[in-house]
């Protein structure tokens, strides 16, 4: 009698570890399954999910928002989620167009999956969803959409400063308090090689480091801040905040030394009293108070080439990016709303290629030619005499993630 209860207890033991091992086979299936098609990086079994509503109030406060993020569709995760780069972008007035160009270069180059935070004014909300609601198929990202939200108190004050909205990305840390770190970016941003080689920088930080960004100028001689600035700056030159990488789990915890009191002053305390203090004499509004801080914090800023942030400065005077010259633009910023007019036609004509670009693999592997045709027409601008730095790493992209096999992307 024993014998046979041993052997039932076996059966049952057997069919037990069966059964698991079913079921982890139908999970890996289905995770193998969730992948983008046209060679582009698997992402997770997802589902395509509303969360009801249109966003955080107007009227919300900067701690409501952060308590509830969102309000968009996104994507929802139904399997162990992978590590995602999150990048995030403000949007107001005419950028649409433009923001919806820079989250394309990103999705076409990028490897690991994607996570958009977008920041944009009511009504530009059902237009970003109705774009990114079909790009669906591509299962490489996910998007949370927000509304402007600045403190109450100086709401106007900051909506004001430079450009409508620009302010906003001084108050990311606050509001998305659950993202460790956060690649930000101008709307008028073109990515020339994957997303995850900028983010990869964070490995580069130091331990006292807690952002980086780009110089403002190479050359001293055309610098802006070294000859006009009536305020602090970073460095020789100042910095640019239109990419701007950061760990924001650091920039909450850090005290921040500052002209202003002897006590070191949280993220959160210490912007307005930079503002009140420095409205009447700063001129590229948020840009400038980041100069200030990183004045008063240098050892906090980690400093990428100029590769990684490319503006008409660098080649409008004759070419001064050396990092460019030799390895090629990473990062365009077309800033000064070169995409949009004939005065930098180099600058127009990447913005015009990857604009009219579809996610389709032939697509992408053939948009270099006609690209380089409209790039020889530019040599009569100093940066049209260099156009080879422009498409030098865009051409390595291409064939690193599209002329390889699947299997090897």
């Amino acid at each position: 009698m024993r014998r046979y209860l041993r052997i039932v207890v076996l059966c049952l033991a057997c069919g037990f570890c069966s059964l698991l091992y079913a079921f982890s086979q139908l999970a890996v299936s289905l995770e193998e399954g969730a992948g983008g098609g046209g060679g582009k990086p698997q992402a997770e079994a997802v589902s395509w999910l509303a969360d009801g509503g249109r966003g955080a109030a107007r009227g919300a406060g900067i701690a409501d928002l952060a308590a509830h993020p969102g309000g968009s569709h996104r994507y929802s995760l139904k399997i162990q989620p992978v590590q995602r780069i999150h990048l995030a972008v403000v949007a107001c007035g005419e950028r649409l167009e433009e923001t919806i160009t820079m989250l394309k270069s990103a999705i076409i180059f990028s490897i690991k999956p994607l996570q958009f935070h977008i920041f944009a004014e009511d009504q530009l909300h059902d237009s970003f969803r109705g774009i990114l609601d079909n790009w669906s198929f591509l299962q490489t990202f996910n998007y949370s959409l927000y509304p402007i939200i600045f403190p109450s108190e100086n709401a106007a004050e900051w909506k004001k400063l430079f450009k409508p909205c620009a302010s906003q990305r001084l108050f990311l840390p606050l509001i998305l308090k659950e993202v460790d770190s956060l690649l930000y970016v101008d709307t008028d941003i073109l990515f020339l090689r994957p997303v995850d080689d900028i983010w990869s920088l964070l490995k580069k930080f130091n331990s006292t480091q807690i952002a980086a960004m780009a110089p403002e100028h190479e050359e001293p001689r055309i610098g802006w801040y070294n000859r006009f600035a009536r305020h602090p700056y970073y460095g020789k030159t100042g910095v640019n905040s239109g990419v701007m990488l950061m760990n924001m789990t650091r920039i909450r915890r850090k005290y921040f030394k500052n002209d202003m009191t002897t006590a070191r002053l949280r993220w959160g305390d210490i912007l307005m009293p930079l503002l009140k203090k420095y409205k009447l004499n700063i001129t590229w509004g948020d840009q400038d108070l980041l100069n200030i801080i990183f004045f008063h914090n240098p050892e906090s800023l980690f400093v990428f080439p100029c590769q990684w942030n490319y503006r008409p400065d660098h080649c409008i005077y004759g070419s001064n990016c050396q990092e460019a010259e030799e390895e090629g633009i990473f990062i365009l910023h077309g800033n000064r709303g070169v995409y949009h007019d004939d005065k930098q036609p180099a600058f127009r004509a990447i913005y015009e290629a990857l604009r009219n670009c579809s996610f389709e693999d032939d697509n992408i592997r053939s948009l270099l030619k006609p690209l380089e045709l409209e790039l020889q027409k530019t040599v009569h601008t100093y940066c049209g005499k260099i156009y080879k730095i422009f498409i030098k790493q865009l051409t390595k992209s291409i064939r690193d993630r599209y002329d390889r096999p699947p299997k090897e992307r």
